[in-house]
């Protein structure tokens, strides 16, 4: 598996949360985050890397995005 890192829309909380919005890919296709259903700090197991990790629901599929203390990527299935 691999990462592929992606652009994302996100609000910032009064609190200081950060809450995606929707991820935008380098070809330039928007996928809106219908809901974010789980948020803690983890390894992305499947691609390397740790920080915050984002379960989301886009599109009626579950899919993890990272946020790494700097930069945005989501795993895929190629290495």
């Amino acid at each position: 598996m691999g990462k592929v890192f992606v652009d994302a829309i996100v609000k910032f909380t009064k609190e200081g949360d950060k809450i995606p919005l929707e991820i935008v890919w380098d070809d330039g296709r928007r996928f809106e985050v219908d809901r974010v259903l789980d948020v803690t700090k983890a390894a992305s197991l499947k691609a390397g890397g740790r920080g915050t990790r984002y379960k989301c629901r886009i599109r009626g599929k579950e899919i993890y995005l990272f946020f790494d203390d700097e930069k945005w990527f989501v795993e895929t299935g190629n290495k």
